[in-house]
């Protein structure tokens, strides 16, 4: 299934690109680094849920919380993307990233029904 596959790569790139992710959170959130491991494990929790019938849509709700949750960072990448290591993508990129974000969740929902 895609949307466990996709998860479960962007979870495992928590874990091995911690810097990299740690960059794109807010300055005004507290712990980082910790923010980007839980954010990973619960993605990677989320792709394992979605392989289960029996916990598919649970995981899906999940998962769209934590895209919920992750947004800030998207927009601070947006908005700063020299701080968010990101000055070498164009800025029309990064904002068109901010509406795939309602993509993401509704294909998640669609996936997880």
């Amino acid at each position: 299934m895609a949307c466990a596959a996709g998860f479960g790569l962007s979870g495992t790139l928590h874990f091995t690109h911690t810097r990299a992710y740690v960059r794109i959170v807010p300055p005004y959130l507290p712990a980082p680094r910790e923010l980007v491991l839980v954010s990973g494990a619960a993605e990677l929790a989320g792709a394992l849920g979605v392989l289960m019938p029996a916990t598919r849509r649970a995981a899906g709700l999940g998962l769209v919380a934590l895209l919920g949750a992750v947004f800030p960072a998207n927009v601070h990448m947006a908005l700063h993307p020299e701080q968010a290591g990101a000055a070498r993508i164009p800025r029309a990129l990064l904002w068109a990233r901010l509406p795939l974000q309602g993509a993401m969740v509704a294909g998640v929902l669609r996936a997880t029904r």
